[in-house]
């Protein structure tokens, strides 16, 4: 029986549309062995949390070009936790402004990602991290 893969939810929230680097992201975690569910763009906190609880996943990634962030994190991760998943990495990347990086953590997210980061590198955080 083979190793169990970590299952990770890239999920753009809000009514941002760009999406490319997080399809980037998505296909680097999965070209890691990563298996990975992509939501697409303009979802709800609603539909975040839904598909991260019937999709059981390990982590959620949440991207963010339109500075929301810290509008809606809170509510997506407040409604994890509602939904008994508390337990679920929480990871944010795209652009956000370093003087928000220390509430985002202190909110519950695990490592935010600037632009620029080599998506392999968010790879290897999430392998090094991911706690089953």
């Amino acid at each position: 029986m083979g190793e169990r893969k970590i299952r990770v939810l890239i999920a753009k929230v809000g009514l941002d549309g760009h999406d490319r680097g997080a399809k980037i992201v998505a296909r680097t975690l999965s070209d890691s062995g990563m298996e990975v569910i992509f939501t697409g763009i303009r979802q709800t906190v609603g539909e975040v949390v839904n598909a991260a609880v019937q999709e059981d996943v390990d982590v959620v990634g949440m991207s963010f070009l339109s500075g929301d962030h810290l509008v809606l994190v809170p509510k997506v991760l407040k409604g994890l936790k509602e939904a008994g998943r508390g337990d679920v990495m929480v990871l944010v990347g795209g652009v956000i402004l370093k003087s928000h990086i220390p509430r985002l953590r202190e909110m519950g997210v695990h490592e935010v990602f600037l632009p620029g980061i080599p998506p392999a590198g968010i790879a290897r955080y999430i392998k090094e991290n991911v706690v089953f």
